[in-house]
């Protein structure tokens, strides 16, 4: 059923808006000096959660996103106790890209004993039992690029784990947040990260005839453009910042 951006007529759009999701893209990307120079340039609040932690986070990501996993495994044990051990998916996909490494490094030997010691445990579960197949059908070829599995070995794959762990990562940092907050606070915090930004945000997406949300990033460089009726362009460039609505 097509949606009737009539409906969101009603819900008004305006620079904090703007600000929020593009303040919201820049945590969840850890681009610290970048959303600092944001905030100054804006003059926005630091968002209550702030992770403290970004560095950490963003150096976790690019291990998982290298493939070294055992790294990115440390760090997070070390950053959100009892995360992995509770996202059992997850382990396993960071543990699997060690795998991957190891195959890629004709390291067959080692690979072998790495998934009996750290990867077939996971095998009791029904679910992971298919994943365990996929990834010990590897080592049956000389080439294991030109099997069936090669998507296990390609960027994408390790992409998807990181983005995945980074995810994970600012929902335990969130979880913490909230511990610590008032019943009343965290109605208005559910409120602000969900239902209405999000009603808002469905509004900027499909009113007027033009859905267009273009997030480009580097730690250098952000610009977001929403191109809808109530919003001709909304532009910002670090270190220059710039808002026409």
């Amino acid at each position: 059923m097509d949606v009737d951006p009539r409906q969101y007529e009603h819900v008004a759009v305006n620079d904090k808006d703007i600000q929020n999701i593009v303040m919201s893209y820049l945590v969840h990307n850890c681009f610290k000096e970048t959303m600092e120079s944001f905030i100054a340039c804006t003059g926005m609040k630091q968002p209550s959660d702030y992770p403290e932690d970004m560095e950490k986070r963003k150096r976790i990501f690019q291990f998982a996103l290298e493939g070294n996993a055992l790294k990115a495994i440390e760090l997070t044990e070390q950053l959100a106790t009892n995360l992995l051990e509770k996202n059992k998916d997850l382990h396993f996909d960071l543990l699997s890209l060690h795998f991957v490494e190891l195959v890629l490094s004709k390291k067959c030997t080692e690979a072998l004993e790495f998934a009996r010691t750290k990867l077939t445990p996971f095998g009791g579960e029904p679910k992971f039992v298919d994943k365990l197949e996929d990834f010990l059908a590897l080592l049956a070829y000389d080439e294991p690029e030109t099997s069936p599995m090669f998507y296990l070995l390609s960027s994408d794959y390790r992409q998807r784990v990181a983005e995945s762990l980074n995810r994970a990562i600012l929902g335990w940092a969130s979880a913490i947040f909230f511990e610590g907050l008032s019943e009343e606070l965290k109605r208005e915090e559910f409120e602000r990260l969900s239902g209405i930004q999000l009603l808002k945000l469905l509004k900027m997406l499909c009113h007027g005839g033009i859905a267009a949300i273009l997030l480009e990033g580097s730690d250098n460089i952000i610009i977001a453009c929403i191109s809808v009726k109530v919003l001709t362009l909304a532009v910002w460039v670090h270190p220059e910042c710039t808002f026409t609505v």
